[in-house]
């Protein structure tokens, strides 16, 4: 800002009004004749960086399905359990072995079998990598859950959304790079989406929550009913002028840094998000896609529709939550009704990004922290199961129609092709760009990486 742009004493005092007492009104002081611009997108921590090498996929969507879905009633048939359901089980002999509650059918030129829980998404089976191995390393909700999304359990790390954005930037200055839609107060909460000791503006930004409609969410202070947007810009630049200054002071903070990025993002944000998050210029054959119809499906499909949204408008990583996947009773209805609200909604986000052309450099990933035992104490449930389970990718530069690995007999462990957490991870990662390995970032002195010492890349599932 030249210093013909200083804000005059009395125009001071008019944003000084709206200054909340303390650091900000107390420096004001100090003030005179110092002002300072915001600093330019390609100084920011979010603007697009190099990958280590090119990259299959530009962004993620993890479509994440909260309490582990059942591997033997979607993606993993077991025709053994129908046939030893009710003697006694895998793991103890007190227990019994749970009968599958569902019937597989082989479809697409692949011939992926896939369960009639999810006749929309078996339309689109050949588009899917599946990944019939996976394995965690608890078969605790929470500590498996922050595991998903951090690689640690036993400490506070940043999420994986926050990794890509601190890798790769994002494509829109005016959006977040990391977006949370519904996701959980549970297991973790924010550290699920959270920087931990990553600067703060690689912090996922939530839209609404697990539990409640995402039709009238939004994101909170994006109006200010005092002032014009002129009148906040000169209001910021005050504030950063204080902020700036602090930060030359302590030579570097990573705290200020995020505070300058964070008040500049939220300006730039106002215009940007709400537009975004209008579905109104959307065909009603697009909603039809989706099934934002007033049925079950109606919630779910707004939150995939969001995430196209976002992620066509330059978000880096799109986290969409689901929840109640947890099945140690009526494990029947309790499925059909998780499929029936995500089945035709995930169906149209696939058929969309590919219409769209966007699916070859968007990686989908969906699955849950762990999957579900062959056998339990009743007939009707499952317990959790981290020893093999499955999730499934598409797009974003992985094998198209591929069943990848293999579970046991009556899908408790993987026994071909085992894939850790870490593993998946690291591939993802690489799908980006990114080198697991490389991508560091140095804190309390060591050097700390979202994978720690582990995972390895599955190159077999690469196209």
């Amino acid at each position: 800002m030249s210093q013909q742009n200083i804000p005059q004493a009395s125009s001071r005092r008019e944003i000084l009004k709206n200054v909340p007492f303390g650091f900000g009104y107390l420096a004001l002081a100090g003030m005179l004749g110092k002002q300072a611009t915001a600093s330019p997108a390609s100084s920011s921590p979010l603007a697009p960086k190099q990958p280590h090498r090119p990259p299959r996929a530009k962004r993620v969507i993890f479509l994440c399905m909260r309490g582990g879905p059942s591997q033997m009633e979607t993606f993993d048939p077991k025709p053994l359990l129908k046939k030893r359901a009710g003697e006694e089980g895998v793991r103890n002999k007190k227990l019994q072995i749970v009968g599958p509650k569902t019937e597989f059918q082989q479809y697409g030129e692949s011939g992926l079998p896939v369960s009639d829980l999810f006749p929309h998404v078996a339309r689109q089976v050949d588009d899917l990598c599946v990944i019939r191995s996976m394995q965690t390393e608890t078969p605790a909700h929470p500590q498996a859950y922050q595991f998903l999304h951090t690689g640690s359990f036993r400490f506070v790390r940043p999420s994986i959304g926050s990794w890509v954005t601190y890798g790769l930037g994002t494509e829109n200055q005016n959006l977040p790079g990391f977006i949370a839609i519904g996701p959980t107060d549970k297991f973790g909460g924010a550290q699920n989406y959270g920087n931990a000791f990553l600067p703060a503006a690689y912090h996922g930004t939530p839209i609404g929550e697990m539990g409640r409609p995402v039709k009238n969410a939004g994101l909170s202070d994006m109006t200010n009913p005092e002032l014009s947007t002129a009148q906040q810009r000169r209001q910021i630049d005050l504030i950063q002028s204080m902020n700036q200054g602090a930060l030359e002071r302590q030579q570097s903070d990573r705290r200020i840094s995020g505070l300058i990025e964070s008040y500049e993002l939220g300006f730039r944000m106002q215009s940007a998000v709400p537009e975004v998050m209008d579905f109104s210029s959307e065909s009603a054959a697009t909603n039809e896609l989706y099934g934002i119809d007033g049925s079950k499906s109606d919630e779910f499909g707004r939150r995939c529709l969001m995430a196209r949204r976002f992620i066509e408008a330059g978000v880096r990583f799109v986290e969409v939550g689901h929840e109640r996947w947890d099945h140690h009773n009526d494990l029947k209805g309790r499925l059909e009704d998780r499929c029936l609200k995500t089945d035709k909604p995930i169906a149209g986000l696939l058929a969309d990004l590919k219409q769209r052309g966007l699916l070859e450099d968007t990686l989908v990933v969906w699955g849950g922290e762990f999957g579900r035992t062959p056998d339990d104490k009743i007939s009707n449930g499952r317990a959790h199961n981290n020893q093999g389970f499955t999730f499934w990718l598409a797009g974003g530069g992985v094998k198209p129609g591929i069943a990848y690995g293999a579970t046991d007999e009556f899908g408790y462990k993987a026994v071909e092709n085992p894939v850790h957490m870490h593993d998946l991870h690291a591939t993802i990662l690489h799908l980006l760009g990114l080198d697991h390995e490389q991508l560091t970032y140095r804190y309390s002195g060591r050097d700390f990486r979202l994978t720690d010492v582990h995972g390895k890349v599955v190159h077999d599932i690469l196209a």
